[in-house]
């Protein structure tokens, strides 16, 4: 059975032109869901990927109609085929019942997965070297010197530790790891 997935961003959006491709597909069924591709919570595809048995096959106008990152796509195909099911998607011509149709999408899985790791390799090397030109990396402190300082006096002059946080905007675990001494 060929099930369509439509997918919208917004309410004001029209998912008939998705609509339309599937049935022109020859979709038994279209499931259509309106939320954001940010969303991680799509309830219409998740019933529908519960739904998918044997040899059913889910049908997509375009990838990203579907998932919300490759790593996301990835998931999916891999829970369609741990049902025997398989993805169709219109517009990139990817079909993973077919070998080359999984091929093509797991050599864009993998390639994906190398991009992320240049990225995090990048992305230590160019804190490591910050770090060595001494640049502070991370958070900034929530409390500067003066406020520490102006804290202490107010607990040691009988101020409840809550209410100083409060006053200062910040939590009181904030307060306490400021005022408690680097090791």
């Amino acid at each position: 059975m060929k099930i369509g997935y439509a997918r919208v961003s917004t309410i004001d959006q029209n998912p008939q032109s998705q609509a339309d491709a599937l049935s022109e597909a020859g979709c038994d069924k279209i499931i259509i869901e309106k939320v954001s591709g940010a969303s991680s919570t799509r309830t219409q595809l998740d019933k529908l990927l519960s739904c998918l048995s044997q040899g059913d096959v889910l049908v997509v106008v375009r990838l990203d109609r579907l998932g919300r990152s490759l790593p996301h796509l990835i998931e999916v195909v891999r829970n369609l085929e741990g049902r025997g099911a398989g993805l169709l998607s219109l517009t990139e011509a990817i079909d993973t019942t077919t070998a080359g149709g999984r091929l093509i999408f797991h050599l864009m899985g993998a390639l994906a997965e190398f991009e992320r790791a240049l990225i995090i390799e990048r992305t230590q090397a160019g804190l490591q070297a910050a770090r060595k030109r001494g640049a502070r990396v991370g958070r900034p402190p929530a409390l500067n010197g003066v406020q520490v300082k102006h804290a202490k006096a107010l607990i040691e002059g009988g101020e409840r530790p809550a209410s100083v946080a409060q006053s200062l905007g910040v939590n009181r675990a904030t307060l306490y790891r400021a005022l408690t001494p680097k090791k």
